[in-house]
C-alpha cells in the first residue's frame, strides 16, 4: 500500500472534518476523491501531506509517517492544489529553479530536468516568458512541472482541471493517464466526476467528513443503483417477452424505453438476451451496453440520504 490511513480523523473543535478514515491505496492507482465541498476531501490531502495534524487515527504514505517525518514524505510526493502559486515577475523557469533549489537538486541536474519536464508540459516556448503573462491552462501545466521536478513516487492533485477549458482539461487528463503508465500513484479530488471516472481506477465519495462509498465505478453502480450494467434492446413487438427477461439471471429490472427496453443486470448478459428474443419469436433489431456513470451514482446516493433524512 502506498497511502494507508486507519481511523484518521481531524476535527475543528465540534466541526468533524475527517471522521475514522480507512483508506488503503495502492502502488500505480489512480485514486478518485468525490464529495460536494465541505465534505473532507482538502482536509484529508492536508493530513496526508503532513500541513495539518490528524485529531485521531493515523497515515501513512510510501511507509512515513506525515506527522513525524515530513521531509522524507514531502521529497517523494508532489502535490498540486487548485490554485497554484508562483512568483509572477519570474519566468517559468526561474520558478522551477527556485523550487529546485529549495529541493536540494544539484544546479547542473536541475538544469536539465527543469529542461524535461518544461518540455513534457508543452511549455518549452514560454520557458523565459514572466509566469504573469501565462493563462491559467498554462500556470496549471507548470504546476504540475513543478511537481514532476523531484521525480515524485506519489503526485496528490486538488481540483487540476477547475476553471479549464474543455481542451486544457482533457490535455490534463491525458497527462494523468500518462503519469499512471509511468507507475506513479495519482491521488485526485474532483468534483467533476466525468473526468473522474474518465481516468480513475477507483474512487471514494466523501460525505460529512465520512467515506460513504469506495470501489470502482461498476462496482458502487451495483451497490447503490442495483445493477452495474444497463442493456436497452429494440426487438419489435413479442408477447411475453418482459416477463422471460425477468426471469433471466442477474437481471435486476426490466422496463419500457421508447420503442424498446432497458434492463438492468449484474453482468453483461446481451448474448443471453439475444437468445431469449429470437427463441420468442421476436426480431432482434439492436442491442447495446450501457456502463451507468458515475453522476448517476452520485446523484442516486445523495437522493437517497437526502430521503432517508
Amino acid at each position: 500500500m502506498v497511502i494507508q490511513t486507519h481511523e484518521l480523523s481531524k476535527r475543528y473543535g465540534r466541526v468533524v472534518a475527517v471522521q475514522d478514515l480507512n483508506l488503503h491505496i495502492e502502488a500505480g492507482e489512480v485514486f478518485g476523491l468525490l464529495g460536494p465541498n465541505g465534505s473532507g476531501k482538502t482536509t484529508t490531502i492536508l493530513m496526508l501531506l503532513g500541513l495539518t495534524e490528524p485529531s485521531g487515527g493515523w497515515a501513512r504514505v510510501l511507509g512515513f509517517d506525515p506527522v513525524r517525518e515530513p521531509l522524507s514524505l514531502k521529497r517523494r510526493v508532489g502535490y498540486l492544489p487548485d490554485s497554484v502559486g508562483f512568483y509572477g515577475e519570474l519566468t517559468a523557469w526561474e520558478n522551477l529553479a527556485y523550487t529546485a533549489r529549495l529541493n536540494g537538486i544539484p544546479p547542473r541536474e536541475a538544469e536539465g530536468r527543469i529542461g524535461a519536464v518544461l518540455e513534457r508540459m508543452g511549455l518549452s516556448e514560454a520557458a523565459h516568458r514572466p509566469v504573469a503573462t501565462f493563462s491559467r491552462g498554462m500556470r496549471q501545466r507548470l504546476g504540475l512541472a513543478e511537481v514532476l521536478l523531484k521525480q515524485p513516487q506519489v503526485v496528490i492533485l486538488d481540483e487540476p482541471t477547475l476553471g479549464l477549458d474543455p481542451e486544457a482539461a482533457q490535455a490534463f487528463l491525458g497527462m494523468i493517464r500518462q503519469l499512471k503508465e509511468e507507475g506513479i500513484t495519482v491521488l485526485l479530488s474532483s468534483h467533476l466526476l466525468q473526468q473522474v471516472q474518465a481516468v480513475c481506477d477507483r474512487v471514494g465519495l466523501f460525505h460529512r467528513g465520512k467515506l460513504v462509498l469506495e470501489g470502482k465505478v461498476n462496482e458502487l453502480a451495483q451497490r447503490v443503483l442495483g445493477g452495474a450494467y444497463r442493456i436497452r434492446l429494440e426487438a419489435g413487438a413479442v408477447e411475453g417477452l418482459a416477463e422471460r427477461l425477468r426471469v433471466l439471471p442477474g437481471v435486476n429490472r426490466v422496463e419500457p424505453d421508447g420503442a424498446g427496453m432497458r434492463l438492468e443486470a449484474a453482468q453483461d448478459i446481451r448474448p443471453l438476451v439475444a437468445r431469449t428474443v429470437l427463441e420468442a419469436g421476436g426480431e432482434l433489431r439492436s442491442l447495446s451496453l450501457e456502463i451507468p456513470s458515475l453522476d448517476e451514482v452520485y446523484a442516486r446516493y445523495f437522493q437517497e440520504v437526502r430521503h432517508a433524512a
